[in-house]
């Protein structure tokens, strides 16, 4: 009963349009497969396929479960209560810290909405970080509204109508690059933060502040160490860090979540699982058993949520099992790449970077900041090329039609985004490369040389389709 194509259709469903593939394709509209394919994925930064380990492990996760167990609300539940226990034993996280589970990294936005106004009247004011350099449907959930026309529970809703429960709630932006392309300060963010919480205060209004744990570049806003002066001089404020991409190691969960802050993190980035899955990780401090807002009973199942929690009994009961699989396959691949050595993960990261700097080269293009300065995940698992240097100076456009070419043939990249100013005016093109977990896990199987091998094969001919691109087309 449950197969091979019940894995593959489950991992399509329970979720909004992103995840859908549609009749007679094989592919979701980020060109990610519910199955494993014989491609070169270097696309985690946007979605990945699974992997070919990570859907035999499905496959003896479902040969287990027992008849009716896909409608069976009380196997769900049952079931991410352990998928809670094993994220706390891999990052050895607080005895208190909870876990919140989300359709998506973008329905994790109404996690830190819904606990910032759980059972108070005042509306919230929303301070999101970058809004060109996180994921587009973010801009809507952060506002308190619907970002597609369906959810994992509902269909046939307005896109951009207010969630009940959280009308009222304004959105504000702070620039993480300034007119150069270059990241701002964390001085002049924090400026920014402080600011606009104070405007909050004053009207009466709870203030909610995102911090980026690597940005669609990678980049990390403001610096860590910079929060405690907010907190200080702003008590109420609360802070969100969204580290979806997840290039993030367990002595920072841990620092911030020692901080008060919650943080969001995908199974479906760099941890390398099928889009699309959420989790976040709430501090002690932040859960309330006062009234939750309504409107969250069109987005989660209660067994999504603590089973402690009070305020959250308008939730439906049932299951989801297309998110149940494709949590356990992240946490699967997250558990395989803990169990990895930091010298071997060391390994295949440096060899990534000397290919990426071997590529730019070749290409005569510059990475954009930050670019492979230094051991942090986020700063060394991804790279953002600046496409704009090449003879056809190409577009944002240009490299959104490149990028579909590069998958058309079996070449994963990351998907454009809007973090250089082309020439001309406008949006520069840009790709990114970048690695999952595991993609390492499977490079770390091989010695040094055979990594370098593998990796400088990859760019060329990745390399070889970018060169194509550039030559004049015969008449």
């Amino acid at each position: 009963m449950f197969d091979a194509k019940f894995i593959t259709r489950m991992l399509a469903s329970g979720g909004d349009h992103r995840i859908w593939v549609p009749n007679g394709a094989n592919t979701n509209m980020y060109g990610s497969s519910p199955f494993p394919r014989a491609t070169l994925g270097y696309a985690s930064s946007t979605a990945n396929d699974i992997s070919r380990d990570a859907y035999l492990h499905l496959q003896e996760v479902v040969s287990d479960w027992p008849l009716g167990a896909v409608e069976d609300g009380a196997f769900y539940e049952a079931a991410l209560e352990k998928l809670r226990s094993r994220i706390k034993r891999l990052w050895d996280l607080p005895t208190a810290t909870d876990v919140v589970f989300a359709p998506s990294g973008t329905d994790l936005e109404f996690v830190a909405l819904a606990l910032a106004k759980a059972g108070q009247d005042a509306p919230v004011s929303n301070i999101l970080l970058g809004q060109d350099e996180v994921g587009s449907g973010c801009v809507l959930s952060a506002a308190g509204q619907y970002f597609a026309a369906e959810t994992a529970l509902v269909s046939g809703i307005e896109k951009g109508a207010p969630v009940a429960g959280f009308e009222g709630t304004s959105l504000h932006d702070v620039p993480v690059r300034d007119s150069d392309n270059c990241s701002r300060s964390s001085a002049e963010i924090c400026a920014d933060i402080d600011r606009l919480a104070s405007e909050a205060e004053a009207a009466g209004r709870i203030c909610l502040a995102h911090v980026v744990y690597g940005s669609k570049t990678g980049l990390v806003l403001p610096e860590l160490d910079d929060l405690d002066q907010l907190r200080a001089d702003h008590p109420n404020l609360r802070l969100v860090i969204d580290a979806c991409q997840v290039r993030i190691d367990g002595n920072e969960v841990h620092k911030l979540l020692r901080s008060g802050c919650m943080v969001l993190l995908t199974g479906s980035k760099f941890i390398g699982g099928p889009p699309f899955s959420g989790f976040a990780l709430v501090p002690a401090g932040w859960n309330s058993n006062a009234a939750m807002p309504a409107g969250l009973d069109t987005i989660f199942r209660r067994a999504e949520w603590p089973a402690a929690w009070g305020g959250l009994e308008h939730l439906p009961q049932g299951s989801n099992p297309g998110l149940l699989l494709r949590l356990e396959a992240a946490i699967f691949e997250l558990e395989r790449f803990t169990d990895l050595s930091l010298e071997r993960r060391q390994l295949v990261i440096s060899a990534f970077g000397g290919a990426m700097r071997a590529l730019a080269q070749r290409l005569g293009v510059k990475m954009v900041e930050p670019c492979l300065d230094g051991d942090a995940l986020y700063r060394s698992t991804l790279v953002t090329m600046d496409l704009t240097a090449l003879p056809s100076a190409p577009d944002f456009a240009v490299a959104q039609r490149w990028h579909k070419v590069l998958a058309a043939r079996g070449f994963r990249l990351g998907q454009p985004v809007k973090c250089v100013h082309h020439p001309k005016g406008g949006w520069g093109g840009t790709l990114r490369l970048s690695l999952s977990m595991p993609l390492i896990v499977e490079l770390a199987k091989l010695d040094e040389t055979q990594i370098k091998a593998r990796l400088a094969d990859d760019m060329d001919k990745i390399a070889q389709v970018l060169e194509a691109a550039q030559r004049p087309v015969a008449a």
